[in-house]
């Protein structure tokens, strides 16, 4: 069904120096509960590259009035997007900066008698409600796809409730075809760009051997994604080696991105998501798409904002949660992405680093500079467990629990680290 959608689309769009130590520490936690996601993917971890960006970025999709703008609003500090029963009211993208939430960073500052404290964070942009047919210029168009195309990954918002008040763009609440819609203008805008691209490598000739082995692993590997999106699959679905997704990743396609499916459900159901059967059908989806999911009420996320932060989580309590939906969403989006946090913590700040699962201490510290990457010498480590116990880095040396770490270790979660370099 998918092919016979996209084969017209197809045919239409092939016409168209110093010594000096820092204190550095690896953390990865989210609390809530862990049945909230499912679907994950597993990424590989093989060579990390050390220019990981302190701030994720997640691009925010969906259909209009699916509660889409309210939980940017909700999640976003100072978030200025427009909330109205409106299909276009978000004329531009909005985009907004979150910390991530991390408890352990005050216990650090406290411990170290730090002035400041610097949380990870990440961007979240809010797109314009999509319609069928926007890949072609419906509702407000493509323009707001190519939004998106610099994102880490897309969380698309499900409508999963019901309201007479608020209507649904396609008349029901059916998350199903709600999926189906979006996931269809993701494909159809990739087919356009590859269609276009594999226009361009026909025509060209490579400079030299080196350019004609990329650009024939470019081929290949745009040939048979563009087979899976006729299909209905996602670019993400198709297997590539290094140097196919390498010679393809400059297109930023939009179905090769990790998706999380954000199921939006009324208050009632946030403490017994399972129960709600919109939800069962976005947890099913996002299984069949290899992709996450999780459960929000965009609605309760409005509320808790105008709560005072001693009351917040009274009110969540009371709702049967544990967790707010900035929670669920930055733990669903680490995990998806295989990423970690590790902090660096002394007098003048404690700071939390974003990295990749599976670095090494080298890797790690050049997330901070560099120049740590390139003069590393060792990583004297402790467990965060270990370093709060024993309530100073000089304590954790003198029990025995600070360990030396060379160029091979692999930063573990809760790790605190010291890197020594030479530059």
């Amino acid at each position: 069904m998918a092919r016979a959608a996209c084969s017209s689309v197809v045919t239409a769009l092939s016409l168209l120096p110093c010594k000096s130590h820092h204190l550095l520490r690896n953390q990865f936690s989210f609390s809530g509960k862990s049945n909230k996601f499912v679907g994950v993917l597993t990424l590989e971890k093989r060579c990390f590259s050390s220019t990981v960006s302190m701030s994720l970025k997640a691009g925010i999709v969906g259909l209009p009035n699916v509660g889409k703008s309210t939980l940017f609003n909700a999640v976003v500090e100072n978030g200025k997007a427009q909330a109205a029963n409106f299909p276009f009211c978000t004329i531009e993208p909005n985009v907004g900066i979150v910390a991530v939430p991390d408890s352990r960073l005050q216990v650090l500052s406290k411990l170290t008698n730090s002035q400041k404290v610097v949380p990870a964070s990440i961007e979240f942009v809010d797109i314009a409600g999509l319609v069928k047919g926007a890949s072609q210029g419906e509702g407000l168009g493509n323009k707001f796809l190519s939004h998106i195309r610099e994102v880490d990954s897309i969380l698309q918002v499900v409508r999963c409730f019901e309201d007479n008040d608020i209507v649904h763009v396609n008349g029901k609440v059916d998350p199903t075809s709600d999926i189906d819609v979006i996931n269809l203008e993701l494909i159809f805008c990739d087919l356009d760009q590859i269609g276009k691209r594999l226009d361009r490598l026909n025509k060209g000739k490579p400079k030299d051997s080196q350019s004609k082995v990329k650009e024939e692993a470019e081929k290949s590997a745009l040939q048979r994604i563009q087979e899976a999106l006729l299909d209905g699959k996602p670019a993400r679905s198709v297997a590539l080696n290094d140097l196919e997704k390498d010679s393809v990743k400059h297109l930023c396609l939009l179905t090769m991105k990790p998706m999380i499916y954000v199921a939006n459900v009324a208050e009632t159901d946030l403490a017994d998501p399972d129960k709600n059967s919109f939800v069962e059908q976005v947890k099913a989806l996002s299984s069949d798409l290899q992709s996450g999911h999780v459960v929000v009420s965009a609605q309760v996320e409005s509320e808790l904002t105008e709560l005072p932060l001693e009351e917040r989580t009274e009110y969540l309590n009371s709702l049967g949660v544990s967790e707010s939906g900035l929670g669920n969403l930055i733990r669903a989006t680490y995990s998806l992405l295989g990423l970690q946090t590790y902090f660096t913590s002394g007098e003048k700040e404690t700071r939390a680093w974003t990295i990749h699962a599976g670095m090494t201490a080298p890797q790690a510290a050049g997330v901070i500079h560099s120049d740590f990457e390139k003069g590393f010498i060792r990583a004297e480590t402790v467990a965060y467990e270990d370093f709060v116990s024993a309530g100073s880095l000089a304590a954790a040396r003198d029990k025995g629990l600070l360990r030396s770490e060379g160029k091979e270790y692999i930063v573990k979660e809760g790790d605190v680290m010291l890197f020594r370099f030479n530059v």
